[in-house]
């Protein structure tokens, strides 16, 4: 179910878009000198800060040329429990 304030998957895009193009500033590099580093090409490192669009292998090349890849290591990491049975089953298992 959607809630009022859950962001759309655009903006979700939009926002890493936003947090890599951030990152990419602070490490004084330019588009193509990140696209070269992380073995993406320039058209697709374009095409990602302007649309945000990018393939999920080429996301994480780019993580790893900026030393975040550690990030995805949290990405469905926490479990989601509907019920406090589900969580102490969990917690037997």
């Amino acid at each position: 179910m959607i809630q009022l304030t859950q962001k759309t998957a655009p903006q979700i895009a939009e926002d890493i878009a936003l947090r890599v193009q951030k990152r990419r500033k602070e490490r004084h590099l330019t588009q193509s000198e990140l696209s070269t580093k992380a073995g993406v090409s320039f058209a697709s490192y374009k095409r990602f800060e302007q649309k945000h669009e990018i393939s999920f292998g080429s996301l994480i090349k780019i993580a790893i040329a900026l030393d975040m890849e550690k990030d995805f290591e949290s990405l469905f990491a926490t479990p989601q429990f509907s019920t406090i049975e589900e969580m102490f089953a969990s917690e037997k298992n």
